[in-house]
């Protein structure tokens, strides 16, 4: 449902925050295992900080994406075929338990093996 995303013009956001921009998203690609993001957080707001940190201390590993369905197949539950991207988070608390942070430039975050997904 991903495959035509493009990087440019997508936020990466402090949970969720339409006001708490906190980086930029470098490269999006879908692969086997789903939306791979790469993004750089920017230490210019404290939101920023905070979230670099908890990054780098292991305790910060949720992403979560904001999207709008373009096409979906079915009623419910619906297969979703094309979606817009809208936004990227930083979350401590993610809606799908497998989207999480793999590497932080320097730090590889760990987690049990059963958690980890893109």
């Amino acid at each position: 449902a991903f495959g035509g995303v493009r990087a440019t013009g997508v936020p990466l956001l402090w949970q969720h925050g339409p006001g708490q921009v906190i980086g930029a998203i470098e490269r999006l690609e879908e692969d086997a295992r789903g939306l791979r993001v790469i993004g750089r957080v920017s230490a210019r707001t404290a939101a920023g900080r905070e979230a670099a940190a908890g990054l780098k201390a292991g305790a910060l590993d949720g992403l979560s994406f904001g999207y709008r369905v373009r096409e979906a197949r079915g009623a419910g539950p619906r297969e979703l075929l094309a979606l817009e991207l809208v936004e990227v988070s930083l979350v401590t608390h993610p809606m799908q338990d497998r989207a999480r942070v793999h590497k932080v430039e320097g730090f590889t975050p760990t987690r049990a093996p059963s958690s980890n997904c893109a």
